[in-house]
């Protein structure tokens, strides 16, 4: 191929500490964008697993190599089935980022990132570094570029407006006032405590806007405080 000989070199790539150095290289960098964005699996991490799963490609070539190799040897080795097991041992340590808050889930990139650092850990391990080298530009740009096109389109998210108050106010108003808001309530939940006489309101709403959606929560809270209702508590948090 063209691209080996201008970008890599066979001879380089045929070196087994050549193949995990740069491995190790390309998994760092993008832990480094994690790491960026304050995620658990960082750099540490996509480097070890990207370090790893080219040492197991490295083994299973090995493996399949000294058998094969072997005089009169009856034992047919396929160096496929240990890369097999990485894209299954990955996808448990992907789940492992992957947290579910009520509407919400996080991880999921994170996830998406490490299996990238693993097929790029594979794909130096097994000599194709070139092939590694393209698709972390290619990542690296999808997490970079994409991050800054999404700012530039409406999302929904979704969050709760919790209000503590009396057990005789009514809740239309404030009903009136997050529909004037231009948020969806998807549904209401209430909890009457008689003995205190305090009524807490939760109403999960859904919002669609660009940018940092809570910052409508501010304005949400000061329209709710001028209010001629009485007010112990309010909250506004992602679920």
């Amino acid at each position: 191929m063209i691209i080996e000989n201008i970008i890599f070199p066979d001879f380089l790539a045929n070196n087994y500490i050549i193949r995990l150095l740069v491995a190790s290289f390309l998994g760092a960098i993008i832990g480094v964008e994690r790491d960026i964005h304050g995620r658990a699996a960082g750099l540490r991490t996509n480097l070890l697993v990207s370090l790893g799963a080219a040492l197991f490609m490295l083994i299973s070539e090995q493996i399949a190599i000294t058998f094969s190799s072997a005089p009169d040897s009856l034992i047919r080795v396929d160096p496929g089935r240990i890369a097999a097991q990485i894209v299954t041992g990955i996808g448990f340590l992907g789940a492992g980022t992957i947290i579910k808050y009520g509407f919400t889930v996080k991880g999921l990139t994170t996830a998406a990132c490490l299996w990238l650092s693993a097929a790029l850990g594979m794909s130096a391990g097994a000599g194709y570094i070139d092939l590694a080298i393209v698709a972390t530009v290619v990542g690296l740009a999808g997490l970079i570029l994409f991050n800054l096109f999404e700012k530039t389109y409406a999302k929904d998210t979704y969050r709760v407006l919790q209000i503590v108050t009396n057990n005789s106010t009514p809740i239309d108003n404030i009903k009136t006032l997050i529909n004037n808001a231009q948020l969806k309530i998807l549904h209401t939940d209430k909890e009457i405590d008689f003995e205190s006489k305090r009524m807490t309101v939760s109403f999960n709403v859904r919002i669609s806007q660009k940018g940092i959606t809570d910052k409508i929560a501010e304005e949400i809270i000061l329209a709710i405080e001028e209010l001629d209702i009485p007010l112990y508590n309010v909250k506004w948090f992602q679920e």
